[in-house]
This record gives C-alpha cells, structure tokens and sequence, in this order.
C-alpha cells in the first residue's frame, strides 16, 4: 500500500487473524465492554461513554476524550497500548498538508503518530473496522482516528485531522475501498499543539525530525 494514500503510515507485515474478526461486530462489542481482564473496557468505563487521554509531547499537552460507547473496540484497542505505556516515547513521524500530497486527487490534512519504534513487536491483533456509517461519528477538526491498510487491519497507529475531512469517513474516497476510517476520539484542548506538528520540518509527509510523545496517559 502506498502510505500517503491510506494513512498506515509504516508498512506492515503479515499478522495471525483472531478469529475474533469473524464474529459479528455487535457480538465483538459485547465481548470488548466485560473482558477487562484481556485489557478492553471495563464495565464503569464504557458505562461512563467517554474516556480522557492526554498525549504529552515535546510541543506541549494534547487533550482527547474517547467514545467507548459508540466506538467500543477502536477505544478499548488504543486504551490497551495506553495502559501498556507502548506509546510512552513514541512519535509524531507523518504530516499531510494540502502541500505535499500532488499525487493526491484527494487532499487531507492530518498527522499520524505511533507507539515507540523499540516496541513493534509488541503490537496487538488487529481488529475490526468500526465504521462511521455505524458510530455516527465524522472526521471532523481534532477527530482522532486510526490508522489502517486494508479492512480490520488497524493496529497501533492514529491519525487528528486539521479542519473537516470528510473524505475520510465511510463512502469517502480518499480510501478506495471506500469504507473510511474509525474515528473514536475528539481533541478538546492542544489543537494549536497538533497545527504546529503539521507545520513542523518534513521531507515529502516525513517530519525531520520526528516530535516525540513523552507519554500518554488517561485521566
């Protein structure tokens, strides 16, 4: 896949399928909310519908509220590599503006960040695409979302829009296959933390350097 199109921004290798990714979603779902122990949601949590995250960076805080009740897998997922500390010295390493994307009929704004480059191998299964035709959810300015290849295939890696990119929600057509992206969070403070990454030294949709992630933790 070519990175710049599909917003996985690092290849990556083949992974086992859970089987997990043959059940029905709303099957998933249930599952997701009551195995706590597996490291999804805990019962209070997806009660509660909304989950505080703030990512620290070298450029300041950035403050995130999740939806685990209408995007219970994408956050419980995230969560599990938050509560992990596998994004603790991770990076911003992706910008996309309106720029540096000439090959793109489709143009967003966006940057993407990972987990800490040492910790790959730590990766979860990949798991099911919870669209946005279903959440009713939009990628929006400050929507958090993750990344992906092909169908149920996101693991470790998000992306915050810039401005409203409705390309990338389900029937976009920044993504082929047409199904968009799952959106599971909203920024509601560093936004001028996550403009200033955007505008940071790239090469091609390259940050040079890279802006490291202190951490992220939930509050």
């Amino acid at each position: 896949m070519d990175v710049r199109h599909r917003f996985d921004l690092v290849p990556i290798g083949l992974d086992i399928m859970h089987v997990y990714l043959h059940l029905p979603l709303k099957i998933l779902c249930a599952l997701c909310l009551f195995c706590g122990p597996c490291g999804f949601l805990s019962p209070a949590s997806a009660q509660a519908g909304r989950v505080i995250v703030v990512i620290t960076t070298g450029f300041g805080e950035i403050e995130a509220v999740l939806d685990s009740a209408r995007v219970p897998v994408t956050t419980a997922h995230f969560l599990k590599y938050v509560d992990e500390g596998l994004y603790d010295g991770g990076e911003f390493y992706w910008t996309v503006t309106m720029q540096n994307q000439p090959d793109n009929e489709i143009r967003v704004e966006v940057v993407q960040a990972g987990i800490n480059p040492s910790f790959a191998d730590r990766k979860h299964l990949m798991i099911p695409l919870e669209r946005t035709r279903d959440t009713g959810l939009k990628h929006t300015d400050g929507t958090m979302s993750i990344g992906r290849t092909g169908v149920d295939t996101a693991t470790y890696r998000f992306f915050i829009c810039i401005g409203d990119q409705p390309e990338l929600d389900f029937g976009g057509k920044r993504n082929p296959d047409g199904q968009g992206f799952a959106a599971f969070g909203q920024v509601t403070r560093g936004m001028d933390i996550i403009r200033k990454i955007q505008r940071s030294s790239h090469k091609g949709q390259t940050l040079t350097p890279t802006i490291k992630i202190t951490r992220i933790v939930r509050q």
